[in-house]
């Protein structure tokens, strides 16, 4: 095939992918409408960080009215009383933070390893050290932020982009191409004049036409819905979004290269894109794990796509701030597209 035809033969086959796709419901749902879904969900939910209550349990017996006047007084808990054996109970299926028993001293009963248990503790023991009549020795000055860009659903659409990019960029492209070898359709690709590179091209391609729909009714909507703040360029968010659209759909070529079954390629898909939904930074910071696992999570595609989103949407950053992230992912991309145009087998 001359060069002159292997534009349009790139065209075709990219036009193609993309129609292939419209006649799958289940990709279209999970492409548009639960990306959108969980957005709404998780900003309704964690609209402000500012706005978390301390849920407590209180043992009802001897002394524990005094101290549910206390706790009712302070507008940082949520107190609710238990008869002696539920509140174990609710404690276990983490319906409260926090159970009190009263007492001289109370019993606080709590998972250290749950930082709203911890939280709820100090709050509770402020509360009744003040009632048992501890003094501070000055009062501080409070300077609260609950303004856009510094909430918590800020910081959450980016990281729900980022995720949407690669879940659908991964699953897009590597479930597609193992499902076609699985069917035998691949086969038949063999005998035309069409190049190995040209069709792993296309996939990569036709996931740029759904990313306009993804990303875009996506910041849409966190827009419209929570003001989530586009502190920076927008073509360079656009920018960052392609360019990860292109490294993880490359990284899904790698992955179905070789695979012959959907059993394996989903095997290898989640093994994948696990780490990076733990480590890179989707709903809670990625800085919160040790020190000797930074250079691997910063490593990660997702995490540098997520960080860069961040940094442009909340930040105002240029390109040169996020330069080390775009180098990243396009040596994500370039590498795992090599490696995929080495591998890739049409049997």
């Amino acid at each position: 095939m001359s060069d002159r035809a292997a534009l349009p033969a790139l065209a075709e086959l990219t036009r193609t992918r993309v129609l292939e796709v419209f006649r799958e419901p289940e990709a279209l749902f999970w492409m548009f409408v639960f990306p959108i879904l969980m957005a709404v969900a998780l900003g309704i939910a964690f609209p402000s960080r500012t706005s978390d209550l301390a849920i407590v349990g209180l043992v009802e017996g001897p002394g524990a009215a005094r101290i549910a006047r206390l706790l009712r007084a302070s507008p940082e808990i949520d107190l609710r009383s238990f008869e002696p054996g539920q509140a174990d109970r609710a404690l276990r299926r983490a319906d409260v933070q926090l159970v009190i028993e009263a007492g001289e001293p109370p019993v606080y009963r709590y998972d250290p390893a749950r930082p709203e248990s911890r939280l709820a503790r100090r709050l509770v023991d402020d509360v009744l050290q003040r009632g048992a009549g501890r003094r501070d020795v000055w009062t501080v000055r409070e300077q609260t932020v609950t303004s856009a860009g510094s909430r918590y659903v800020d910081w959450l659409i980016p990281g729900l982009l980022g995720m949407t990019i690669m879940s659908t960029g991964l699953w897009g492209v590597g479930f597609t191409i193992v499902q076609a070898r699985g069917r035998r359709l691949l086969k038949r690709l063999t005998a035309t004049p069409m190049r190995r590179g040209e069709y792993l091209l296309a996939h990569a391609l036709a996931r740029l036409f759904f990313l306009v729909f993804e990303g875009g009714v996506l910041l849409l909507l966190a827009r419209l819905l929570f003001d989530v703040p586009m502190h920076g360029s927008v073509l360079l968010i656009i920018a960052f979004a392609v360019l990860g659209a292109l490294s993880f759909s490359a990284l899904g070529l790698l992955v179905a290269s070789r695979a012959r079954t959907i059993e394996a390629v989903s095997g290898m898909l989640n093994l994948v894109m696990l780490p990076m939904w733990i480590l890179s930074g989707v709903f809670f910071a990625s800085s919160n794990f040790p020190a000797v696992l930074q250079p691997f999570i910063q490593a990660l595609p997702l995490t540098a796509l997520n960080d860069a989103l961040r940094a442009v949407m909340l930040e105002g950053a240029g390109i040169r701030e996020v330069g080390r992230e775009a180098l990243l992912l396009a040596g994500w991309f370039l590498t795992c597209f090599a490696a995929a145009l080495r591998l890739f087998r049409w049997l």
